[in-house]
């Protein structure tokens, strides 16, 4: 399965550490989701879309009610590149 650029880039901050947070509503509705890198910045251009994709895909779980973090089968979509280590 092929991913998007923009999907790979996201993909490369969660495996370096980043981690995925959501906002609900008073019905318990995802109403926003922000992706923030491991130093804590959020990452600009990422939205409900792409969060829906990436948990479509099964590249990044919650568990515990803590942040959405990257799955082994994320690891396995995302390609190697040279800073990536």
């Amino acid at each position: 399965m092929d991913i998007s650029r923009t999907e790979q880039r996201i993909l490369h901050l969660l495996a370096q550490g980043g981690r995925i947070e959501i906002e609900r509503d008073d019905n318990r509705k995802i109403e926003a989701a922000k992706c923030f890198t491991r130093d804590g910045w959020v990452y600009p251009g990422f939205g409900l879309e792409l969060f829906r994709k990436l948990k479509r895909k099964k590249a990044i779980k919650s568990s515990g009610g803590k942040p959405y973090r990257i799955t082994e089968r994320g690891l396995i979509l995302v390609r190697a590149e040279q800073d990536n280590k």
